[in-house]
């Protein structure tokens, strides 16, 4: 009979985490553990990058997508208002409907795809309802194909 085979456990410790010591033993060196920086600063390694502009994240959000619908937020006029500032994106949004099942979604694609810009270090994400949105926001080209 085989026996079965064991999986293989990592020694290193998770990233961020000061590797100990067995006991009895010192570190040469004598150093501090690394200490994380406070909340809210930059952690990032593209902070040298220049803050975003105001297209940069509507191209970004270009990539989001209704699921429902299967069309991008922005051509669908969800997108309300787009706002940088320094390295803080603001973006006032709405939804096909109130009761948007997909809405949740909508709204964590929204910030993940800010987020991923170069040189963004905080998104807020506002939901809006005034004005409601309605299908004369739809960008006319996707009006037409969509047949309003």
């Amino acid at each position: 009979m085989e026996s079965p085979e064991l999986p293989i456990l990592s020694t290193e410790p998770p990233h961020g985490v000061a590797p100990r010591m067995a006991s009895g033993a010192s570190d040469p060196s004598d150093r501090p553990a690394p200490v994380a920086p406070p909340a809210g600063e930059a952690q990032f390694a593209d902070i040298d990058e220049p803050p975003p502009t105001v297209d940069q994240v509507k191209m970004a959000l270009r990539r989001v997508k209704d699921p429902e619908l299967n069309l991008n937020i922005i051509d669908l006029g969800l997108v309300y208002d787009i706002a940088v500032d320094d390295r803080s994106v603001r973006v006032d949004m709405s939804l096909t409907s109130p009761g948007c099942p997909s809405g949740p979604q909508i709204m964590g694609d929204v910030e993940r795809a800010a987020r991923a810009i170069p040189g963004v270090r905080d998104v807020v994400v506002n939901l809006v309802w005034s004005p409601m949105w309605s299908p004369e926001r739809i960008e006319p080209r996707v009006r037409a194909y969509l047949g309003f």
